[in-house]
């Protein structure tokens, strides 16, 4: 990994800043499925509070130029600044790992229980009331799936900076608990 592209999102009256990351991040996961790429991690390095208008893409640069090839940002390349495989700096860089967040006590985990009859009716609201007082306050990204329409959401975890990138594989939405990506 020692290449990367920085897609910056321009959004506009028409397509608000977390709608267009939204729509560009679902394209980015349909490319990394296509190339079952698994070699490509992500980024948000202007994250803080929200996850900003830079996504960046890591990887080696020839993996990054199969990726361009497939003109993946498709009608949204106007919405996203040019596009450029750029070599990781030298100096000042650290590494994270940056992973999906999970909740543990869902709705879809509650239904499932209830149809195997694995919780009692008296414990429905205790579980629903657990379940709203552990919710996740992550930042996260509202994806739409291709195949059934339905949005859900990604909620994101960084790991902490330390100084040596940890080798391994991605998930096809760039995500991994135990790869770190180049952090600057």
């Amino acid at each position: 990994m020692d290449h990367y592209i920085d897609v910056t999102i321009k959004p506009d009256a028409e397509m608000r800043e977390n709608v267009l990351l939204n729509k560009v991040y679902t394209k980015l996961h349909k490319a990394l499925c296509t190339l079952q790429a698994t070699d490509l991690g992500v980024s948000f390095p202007k994250y803080t509070v929200k996850l900003g208008k830079v996504l960046r893409i890591h990887g080696t640069s020839k993996r990054l130029m199969e990726l361009q090839d497939l003109n993946w940002l498709g009608g949204l390349v106007g919405y996203c600044g040019k596009l450029f495989i750029q070599a990781i700096p030298e100096d000042g860089v650290s590494s994270r790992t940056v992973s999906r967040k999970q909740a543990n006590m869902t709705m879809a985990k509650l239904r499932r229980l209830i149809r195997r009859g694995s919780i009692p009716e008296s414990e429905i609201k205790k579980y629903k009331a657990k379940m709203f007082s552990q919710g996740i306050d992550n930042p996260y990204l509202e994806l739409k799936s291709g195949s059934s329409g339905h949005k859900h959401r990604r909620y994101l975890s960084f790991g902490q900076l330390n100084g040596r990138l940890k080798n391994g594989h991605f998930d096809q939405f760039g995500f991994s608990k135990d790869a770190t990506i180049p952090w600057f």
